[in-house]
């Protein structure tokens, strides 16, 4: 059974940091990109960032540059996003994605995370 499970949300204020992290079970964690993607009501879910099965590329959203980081481990089948100079514009629900294609899409998705930006 595949499993995603996001932990690390909460209320922060303007200017603080949080450690998103994703824990993984169910397939073969490694073979997958990953990523983390974020949504607003009314708004339809948008890329944050993506990580390489290897670990070796990263890609991020414009509006997230330099504050946000992803990184990965492989041996503990987890994922994290550490969030930096958070704004209240960050406030969304977290998700986290594995996504692997080869002769099919394997697209795998976790529950989310609310992730709140506030004085």
């Amino acid at each position: 059974q595949v499993q995603l499970v996001e932990s690390g949300g909460g209320l922060v204020q303007p200017g603080g940091s949080l450690r998103l992290s994703c824990a993984a079970s169910g397939f073969t964690f490694r073979y997958y990109r990953m990523g983390w993607y974020r949504q607003t009501p009314g708004k339809e879910r948008e890329l944050v960032a993506t990580i390489s099965s290897g670990g070796g590329s990263t890609n991020y959203a414009d509006s997230v540059k330099g504050r946000f980081t992803i990184s990965r481990d492989n041996a503990k089948n987890t994922v994290y996003l550490q969030m930096n100079s958070l704004k209240p514009e960050d406030t969304a629900v977290y998700y986290c994605n594995a996504y692997w294609r080869t002769s099919r899409e394997y697209d795998y998705w976790g529950q989310g995370t609310q992730v709140t930006v506030s004085s």
